[in-house]
């Protein structure tokens, strides 16, 4: 396998409640616990935003990149992630909603794009067997 690219991110503090910064500096955010989680919340982030931040830009990569394979070129296409946080008998999980938005491509090649791109995107990739992921066309 060829490496494309490699990254490095640091997390300090105290877990929730700290900080995680980049190596390059690009990304330093502070870190909180949502007050669903029992924490403050307020102007701060948290590991499940900034994996939804992730997957979602991913998956919307991969999406573009079939759809291009196709010969396609969504205008205004989007992808959101909704990311749970559950606990279960054996510690604590997480569960994904991926909607794409494909205006102007119809609903049959949408939802083809949108399973295919599940196929191919790396996170979807690192993720399958572990969490539960579903993905599905929005309406656009």
């Amino acid at each position: 396998m060829h490496q494309l690219y490699t990254t490095t991110a640091t997390a300090t503090g105290d877990g929730r409640e700290g900080t995680a910064r980049s190596a390059d500096g690009l990304l330093d955010v502070k870190l909180a616990a949502p007050t669903g989680l029992g924490g403050a919340g307020g102007a701060a982030t948290n590991p499940e935003q900034l994996f939804a931040a992730g997957y979602s830009a991913c998956f919307h990569s991969a999406l573009l990149w079939i759809a291009r394979q196709r010969g396609l070129r969504p205008s205004g296409s989007s992808v959101t992630a909704e990311v749970a946080l559950l606990e279960s008998d054996t510690g604590m999980r997480l569960s994904v909603s991926l909607t794409a938005h494909l205006p102007g491509v119809p609903a049959d090649v949408a939802d083809e794009l949108v399973t295919q791109a599940h196929q191919v995107c790396p996170y979807s990739a690192a993720t399958r067997g572990d969490i539960d992921v579903t993905v599905a066309r929005g309406e656009s």
